[in-house]
């Protein structure tokens, strides 16, 4: 099956282009080796990661403020682990967080060489949950701005996925309908069914033990897109 007419694809970031988790990763490593903080790293990883993701759910349906998630998230795993930390250190490493995390950028394998094969055949843009400055230096450094005519972020948009509104502001900037577009993207209630509910047409890069849903459009490996794709 190959989707026809199709003009403009749209892409999440995190966990999608750019491999969140690794880089996510090497960005506590830095913090913990700089303030001999002795932790084992893997095991806060395994706290944290699922913790992270969680409240990230609650900032998306705006539960939580972006404040909140940058404290709770690094409080509650630093308890979780049982490892006492002050507020000010909380405090500290959530701003070192945001500071260190655009410095690694691991792309997930097939990212550039998927871009590069799409680029001037399709109309290519990013629709991401991410907050402005943190966003944009990802797309700089990791050397993916030039593929891309718009960068949407929730943060400039005032809505987050799985709205629709996000899906329609996108649409009006590019010109784009949702007859000759598609949204890719890893988070099924974010991407997948956000799109859908604007009439999108989805491609869910799958990378969890998530059930998948009859008759959805998934791969596995961000080259298996362009089985889908008339080029």
């Amino acid at each position: 099956m190959k989707f026809k007419n199709i003009k403009h694809l749209f892409f999440d970031l995190d966990h999608t282009l750019w491999d969140f988790d690794l880089n996510s990763k090497l960005a506590y490593k830095q913090i913990f080796e700089e303030h001999q903080v002795e932790l084992d790293l893997d095991f806060f990883i395994k706290i944290y990661e699922p913790l992270n993701l969680e409240f990230w759910r609650k900032f998306r349906h705006n539960e939580i403020t972006k404040e909140e998630l940058r404290y709770q998230r690094l409080k509650t795993a630093f308890d979780a682990c049982d490892f006492k930390v002050t507020d000010d250190q909380i405090n500290l490493f959530a701003d070192l967080y945001i500071e260190y995390l655009p410095n690694n950028n691991h792309l997930f394998p097939g990212c550039m060489e998927l871009l590069d094969q799409l680029k001037g055949k399709f109309h290519l843009h990013l629709i991401t949950n991410g907050f402005n400055e943190v966003q944009e230096n990802k797309v700089v450094k990791a050397g993916l701005k030039d593929y891309f005519d718009l960068i949407l972020t929730a943060e400039a948009a005032g809505i987050k996925k799985p709205a629709p509104e996000i899906f329609h502001i996108a649409l009006e900037r590019t010109g784009a309908t949702v007859d000759n577009s598609i949204m890719i993207g890893d988070s099924y209630a974010a991407d997948i069914l956000g799109a859908r509910g604007v009439g999108m047409p989805t491609i869910w890069f799958h990378t969890t033990q998530e059930p998948v849903p009859t008759d959805e459009v998934v791969v596995h490996e961000l080259l298996h897109i362009l089985d889908y794709l008339e080029l």
